[in-house]
This record gives structure tokens, C-alpha cells and sequence, in this order.
């Protein structure tokens, strides 16, 4: 990698690092969901919980450790994340009881889904100004590469290995090829390090704000809101997706192939996306983002057939196309990026906890009786609020620009 540009480096980075968050994503531990409830013991509202739980402690832990990124080189801390996340795969191979089924979901959230996707979009939030849009999506084919193959693959890995032993493979494969990663692509990074092609002519720069100022702002809460639709609805539809097989008396296959559906239109998604930030920037773009939500809640809620889980969480990978980078980059275009680690590290465990609250409302409605069309409702008319409220402000979401 030694004869690639900088700029490339860092996305390659980003890119990997996204990927290899896939293993705390919501999604992938979902896929385990079955063998571990079936070998502990444990009904769907219980594993819900212990998801929840173990989540929330998660995110509130990511605050304090994700600020960290702005006070150390990210080689230093990315190797931490590194060693973390492979200690934590390890650990997950020997879950037994309850209690190392929370503490391994902890372990998962906070390393994968927290540390390693906070540390790839900070570095790459921090590092590109003009073309970040671009950047961030590139990156976040990562995931959505991850989840095109992950599914179906894990899926045939259950039928030749026991699901301890895929989690030992992937321990293996953390530690011997992300330490490589690493010091072929950022060892040349620093806290200060931008991207060269820069617009000279700027005389002017916008403002950052510390975390302390940007909790005060009233705007941050309702984007928050509508940032975190996403992340909380489709944590109880990965969690759950046995749930919804059974509810539809879908095949178990059907929706681990329609998640090659969502990954193509996620990936799809990104590369537009990317190019649409650069050129209108985030600010207008996030009223789009849960519109395709809102469309496959209403899918979900009123079709059967095996067909629209395929039209589903088509729409769902529309709005996580646009939620990754919408997520990443509007932050760093209203607040500025000289604290942006510490400010993505609140965002970031805002959303992390919001999709331990998905995880524990999905099983609780769950275990109470609520069908998964009466789930869709909820969700639904949650987007739509939090769209009306975001749509109120968005002539306040202009940046303060301070002389160079």
C-alpha cells in the first residue's frame, strides 16, 4: 500500500475498519440469536433484554473512551480497538450462562459497533473537508459489503461448525490481519493531518464547538432524533428476524437472501449519496433519510409473501445508505472537526443505546402479544414525527463561520 496516496490510505482504512465492525453490528450477533437462546435457555423477551442491557452499558462507556481519539494518535488508538475487538470475539466462543452472555454482548457492542466504526468515520470526519462526503460513503461500503456476504455465509458455516467455533475463526482473522492493516495505511496520520487538495481560496473556517457547548443546542436533539430512527427500528428487525421468518411463515433463508437485497441498495445508496453531500451538503439532505423507512414499515406491515421481504429491507438498505454518511458528516458541517472525536463519541453512543432501546421494545412488545405488523406502526409513526420536527428547524441548521 506504500505506493497509494494518503487520501487513499486513510479511506482503505476506514473502509476495513467499517467492515470488521460488522461483528457488534446488530445484524450479525442477530444471526446467533437462535443457537444461544436455544442452548441457554432463553426466551426471545429475556435475550432482548440482556441485549438492551448490555448495549446501554456500552454507549455509556463509548463516551467517555471514543473521546479519547482527540487526544491520541490514531495508530496508538487503533491498535487499542484493535486488541479489544479480538479479546472480545475470543471471549464471545465462551459464552455458558447468562451472565457471559451480557458481558460477551457488552464486549461486542462496545468494541465493534462503538470503538471500531467510531474510530473509521472520525479519522475520516477529521481528515477530508472537501471531499468527505465521498469519502465517508466509500468507507461505509465496508459495512454494507459485510452485509452482503456475512449472512448467507455464516448461515453455511452453521451447518459444517458450531457457531463457538465461527467466533474463534473470526478472532484469528482480527488479530492477524488488522495489526497489517494499520500500519500500512495510517502510521503516517496525525491528530493535525488534513487532505491536501484543500480550497485555498477560503477565508473563512467553521466554528468548532466543544461537547459541552453542542449538548446546549436544542438542534442537536432534533436531529439526533431522526439520526437515530434508523439505527433503533432495524436493531429489532436484525435482532428479531427469526421472529419475523416465523410471523410470515417466510422460509429461514428468505431473509438472509434478502439481505443481499439490502446491502446492494445500501451500497447503491452510498455512491450516490457521497457525491449528493459534497455538492448540496448534509443539512438539506436529511429530511430523505427516513422516507424509505417509512415505506418499508408500511411493507412490512401490510404484505405476506416471501417476496416483499425482499422490497422491505430493500428500503431499509436505502435509508442505511443514507444514514451512514448523513450520520458521519453533518456533524462535522454544523459543529466543526476539531472536537468532532468527542462529539461522534456522544452520537455514537446515542446510537448504540438507541438500538439497545429497539432491542428491548421489540421483545417486550413481542412477548406481550404485539404482531410484527402492530411493531411496523410504532416505528412508523415514530419517523413521522421526528421528520415534522426536523423539518420545523431547518432554515436554524447553517453552520457559524469564523475569519481564517
Amino acid at each position: 500500500m506504500i505506493y497509494l496516496s494518503l487520501n487513499k490510505k486513510v479511506i482503505i482504512f476506514g473502509f476495513i475498519f467499517t467492515f470488521f465492525s460488522s461483528f457488534g453490528q446488530s445484524f450479525f450477533l442477530g444471526l446467533f440469536n437462535a443457537p444461544i437462546r436455544n442452548e441457554l435457555g432463553i426466551t426471545h423477551g429475556q435475550f432482548g433484554n440482556i441485549y438492551a442491557i448490555a448495549t446501554i452499558f456500552s454507549s455509556l462507556l463509548l463516551i467517555w473512551v471514543g473521546k479519547k481519539i482527540d487526544e491520541h494518535q490514531i495508530i496508538y488508538y487503533s491498535f487499542f480497538v484493535v486488541i479489544l475487538l479480538f479479546l472480545s470475539s475470543l471471549f464471545f466462543s465462551f459464552i455458558n450462562s447468562i451472565y457471559f452472555l451480557a458481558f460477551g454482548i457488552f464486549l461486542m457492542r462496545f468494541s465493534g459497533q462503538g470503538l471500531m466504526s467510531h474510530t473509521s468515520t472520525t479519522t475520516i470526519s477529521r481528515f477530508f473537508e472537501k471531499s468527505r462526503g465521498k469519502a465517508l460513503s466509500t468507507i461505509w461500503f465496508g459495512l454494507s459489503t459485510a452485509e452482503f456476504i456475512l449472512p448467507v455465509l455464516v448461515t453455511y458455516f452453521f451447518v459444517i461448525y458450531s457457531w463457538r467455533s465461527v467466533w474463534q475463526g473470526i478472532a484469528v482473522l482480527i488479530i492477524l490481519f488488522l495489526p497489517f492493516v494499520i500500519l500500512n495505511t495510517i502510521d503516517k496520520v496525525k491528530l493535525d493531518s488534513r487532505e491536501k487538495d484543500l480550497n485555498p481560496t477560503k477565508n473563512f473556517k467553521i466554528k468548532s464547538w466543544r461537547r459541552i457547548d453542542v449538548i446546549k443546542d436544542y438542534r442537536f436533539y432534533i436531529i439526533s432524533l431522526n439520526m437515530l430512527a434508523m439505527p433503533w427500528i432495524a436493531t429489532g428487525i436484525f435482532v428479531y428476524q427469526s421472529f419475523i421468518t416465523d410471523s410470515k411463515m417466510w422460509s429461514i433463508y428468505t431473509i438472509p437472501k434478502a439481505f443481499m437485497v439490502y446491502s446492494i441498495a445500501s451500497i447503491i445508496t452510498l455512491f450516490f449519496s457521497g457525491f449528493l453531500v459534497d455538492k448540496f451538503t448534509s443539512r438539506k439532505l436529511i429530511p430523505t433519510m427516513n422516507i424509505p423507512l417509512l415505506l418499508a414499515m408500511f411493507v412490512l406491515f401490510y404484505y405476506q409473501s416471501e417476496v416483499s421481504a425482499f422490497l422491505f429491507l430493500g428500503l431499509v438498505g436505502i435509508s442505511n445508505g443514507l444514514a451512514n454518511v448523513l450520520g458521519s458528516s453533518t456533524w462535522a458541517e454544523i459543529y466543526g472537526v476539531k472536537f468532532i472525536g468527542s462529539i461522534k463519541a456522544l452520537t455514537t453512543a446515542f446510537m448504540v443505546f438507541s438500538t439497545a432501546f429497539g432491542t428491548a421494545v421489540f421483545g417486550l412488545l413481542i412477548d406481550i402479544g404485539f404482531s410484527i405488523e402492530n411493531i411496523a406502526i410504532i416505528s412508523g409513526v415514530y419517523i413521522v414525527i421526528s421528520l415534522g420536527l426536523l423539518l420545523s428547524i431547518m432554515k436554524n441548521l447553517e453552520p457559524l463561520k469564523i475569519r481564517k
